[in-house]
């Protein structure tokens, strides 16, 4: 056990006794007495209920806090429900979260990771957590059968989460809840989309023992066949069981995954040079043929709780995954024109990953007081092996976005490391202790929360080649939380919090280009004085009040934020001597920031029976305060729109018993496309629209689904980046059609 678990171990248990003791004396000199089934808040393994509408919660995992009512957590989230996923036909979690006002859609770089950016930062898809455990998820992409909810927190959640395993979720977190079993249910699904994609799967659970106490859920899926997309054929084969057991005292889940998801001609994202080009077709596929990501991930988790009195519970859980990715990519770059330049680019990555937490909560009173007292300890390890060949870097003619060019793949001429057999080229091992108070006041009309969180961030590289050791990274740092909620009734939260999150410091280069008096108006390479150095993790953070309101069918947020993340600079110590040569010199610092603050609204619920909605909008202002580059300060931060509407709604026509009809628009503002702002991505605009129809044939439950996404077949770049100070594009999926039928035995 390292030293921080060690302390953890010692305080949680001092703490455990000391609150414990007094009722477990009790309790020992009682009789026995039969105690119905109470669902506390902060809870790590039971859910909360559906909100009116069905789709979404009325709380979610707030971290160590576990689960909470929207009410009364001090933080604007958002927890979308299985209902809602298998009535629109996801496939991913992306899918999901283009409901989400506050959340967009885009890749990962130079791959087809899905990543999401939220308040303006981005969030990879393997830095959401799985049932409350980071590194667990599979890295690309999550299929949507396996989830039980899609649950959202906006803002920095370091204190509540510790710090994300790849250096993301400043802006917010994402949890992923596998399914559970409830009332017996066979569901059976089949179904098409795209061009000739085929689609199967079943849902099975089932409730066993006394009073129904343990419950299975079996999930399989299988897709296969060519999307919307011309060429673009993908194979994708998803298992997923989940067991829990439902006690008075003791309450444990357990969660075993297997995804096998292969993409042969994945459209890839592109690279502009001085200008914007026009987007294609929304159905051009502009990859080379032979290109393919093809991933397969085990994964698995186990939570457990324990009442160890009335007052006091302790919970451990404990998870992992094993994965492996192929890839053959071509990402090209775009001149004004269209015309497109890449070259091959081949990589292998096996990942072992595991992740553990555990913790304990205790309640009691002092005096007017109550208190809820969490202290829990977390740790993750992962082990990444990698190797790679590219073709020359030079590139060669892809013919142009809107009439590509096709060829054999070009000759391998450089390798680093065994295709074949990958050496570990990084090994991550973060480990964290927190504490936290939640004071209550006034019949529970005023809850404080204030706690802290110690992390120990550690990172290896070892070269692709050999995997000789290259460098370390190892440094701590602790980030305090404040959190206040007042009620003034039952129908009216109002919540400010301050938090912070982590991100892992860079390396000082030995050379950085700067403006420097004396030298013109152009960058010129500076001499950096403590080239090598590691900067301490970088400290984001995050102040932020809102107002909820919730109707008891209908409800929203309205919250204002601001967050600042420092980010690296050159410190200019000597302007040097352009007459001489003397180079000027500088010390690497932390001293960039880059400020994002904003306005969001988001509704949710049923405000007349038969009518749902989700929805809101999103104003941003995010820019550089400070940066590297002089003349980037001041700029909009790249990829971050002004503002962002989305609205979904559903309506049950009263006069077709059954029929239910349902329409989406999705609108983004102008993106700028590099960091000097002379670049800019166009608005885009969406409309989605669906209808589905339940009616009972041959006394079987019978639900038939229909689809179509982007109505209007726009051709429209929706993204730009997503890893930071890249610019690539994404081009929008065509008009898809998306067809059903479910039958309950």
């Amino acid at each position: 056990m390292t030293r921080p678990i060690r302390r953890f171990a010692c305080a949680s248990s001092l703490l455990a006794l000391a609150v414990a003791a007094p009722a477990l004396a009790q309790e020992a000199s009682a009789a026995p007495a039969e105690l119905d089934e109470i669902v506390v808040t902060g809870s790590q393994v039971r859910l909360t209920s559906a909100y009116a509408g069905g789709q979404v919660a009325r709380g979610g995992r707030v971290g160590l806090l576990g689960n909470m009512d929207v009410m009364d957590t001090p933080y604007s989230t958002s927890n979308y429900t299985e209902t809602l996923i298998r009535d629109q036909q996801a496939r991913g979690i992306g899918d999901v979260l283009q409901n989400d006002p506050t959340v967009r859609v885009s890749k990962g770089f130079g791959n087809f990771q899905e990543l999401y950016v939220i308040r303006g930062f981005p969030v990879f898809s393997d830095d959401m957590s799985y049932n409350g455990l980071y590194g667990v998820l599979p890295r690309q992409f999550v299929a949507a059968e396996l989830v039980e909810r899609v649950e959202v927190f906006r803002g920095a959640s370091a204190f509540l989460n510790g710090a994300a395993p790849g250096g993301t979720g400043v802006g917010g977190a994402f949890n992923l809840t596998p399914k559970r079993a409830g009332e017996p249910l066979t569901r059976l699904t089949a179904g098409v989309s795209g061009n000739d994609e085929i689609y199967a799967a079943a849902d099975l659970a089932r409730r066993f023992g006394v009073e129904d106490q343990w419950g299975a859920r079996l999930n399989l899926a299988s897709r296969d066949g060519e999307g919307s997309v011309e060429h673009e054929n993908g194979q994708l084969r998803v298992v997923g069981l989940g067991l829990d057991r439902r006690g008075d005292r003791a309450r444990f889940s357990a969660d075993l995954g297997w995804q096998d998801h292969r993409i042969d001609a994945p459209r890839p994202s592109v690279t502009p040079g001085t200008a914007i080009p026009d987007a294609p077709s929304a159905d051009k596929n502009f990859a080379q043929h032979w290109t393919y990501t093809d991933e397969e991930q085990l994964f698995g988790a186990v939570r457990g709780e324990f009442d160890l009195s009335g007052t006091v519970t302790a919970w451990a859980a404990f998870g992992g995954r094993q994965g492996k990715e192929d890839n053959s990519l071509a990402n090209p770059r775009a001149d004004a024109a269209g015309a497109i330049r890449g070259y091959r680019f081949d990589n292998i990555r096996e990942d072992t990953v595991w992740s553990g937490d555990i913790g304990v909560r205790a309640d009691l009173t002092t005096g007017p007081v109550e208190h809820r007292l969490v202290a829990s300890a977390s740790q993750i390890q992962s082990k990444s092996k990698n190797a790679w060949a590219a073709s020359s870097f030079s590139g060669y003619s892809f013919g142009t976005l809107s009439n590509p060019t096709l060829s054999p793949a070009p000759a391998i001429t450089s390798v680093s490391g065994d295709l074949d057999d990958p050496n570990v080229t990084e090994r991550v091992k973060n480990t964290s202790v927190a504490v936290a108070d939640v004071l209550s006041f006034l019949d529970g009309r005023v809850l404080a929360t204030v706690g802290v969180r110690y992390q120990e961030i550690e990172t290896k590289s070892y070269a692709y080649a050999d995997g000789a050791f290259g460098s370390g990274y190892s440094s701590d740092a602790t980030t305090p939380a404040f959190a206040l909620v007042y009620r003034p009734s039952d129908k009216i939260s109002l919540y400010a919090n301050y938090a912070e999150a982590l991100v892992p410091g860079t390396t000082a280069p030995t050379l950085a280009n700067a403006v420097v008096a004396g030298w013109g108006d152009a960058a010129v390479p500076v001499t950096v004085t403590n080239g090598g150095e590691v900067l301490e993790p970088f400290r984001a953070e995050q102040a932020e009040v809102g107002v909820k309101y919730d109707a008891g069918s209908f409800g929203g947020t309205l919250s204002v934020f601001r967050t600042t993340l420092p980010s690296a600079l050159v410190s200019i110590t000597s302007n040097g001597d352009p007459a001489a040569g003397a180079r000027p010199t500088g010390v690497y610092t932390d001293g960039g920031e880059q400020e994002n603050q904003g306005v969001e609204l988001t509704v949710y619920g049923e405000p007349v029976a038969g009518l749902r909605l989700i929805g809101g909008a999103t104003w941003l202002d995010a820019e550089a305060n400070r940066s590297l580059t002089a003349a980037n300060e001041g700029k909009s931060a790249i990829g971050v729109p002004d503002f962002q509407i989305n609205a979904n709604v559903e309506w049950d026509v009263p006069m077709v018993s059954g029929l239910t009809l349902e329409g989406r628009g999705v609108h983004t503002g102008a993106q700028p496309a590099n960091a000097t702002n002379t670049l800019e991505l166009e608005e885009w605009t969406r409309f989605d629209a669906g209808l589905r129809y339940a009616f009972v044939a041959g006394g079987k439950d019978l639900t038939v689904r229909a689809r179509v996404e982007n109505i209007a077949d726009e051709d429209q770049w929706v993204a730009v980046g997503g890893y930071p100070g890249s610019n690539y594009l994404t081009l929008g999926a065509p008009r898809t059609f998306r067809l059903s039928v479910s039958a309950e035995f």
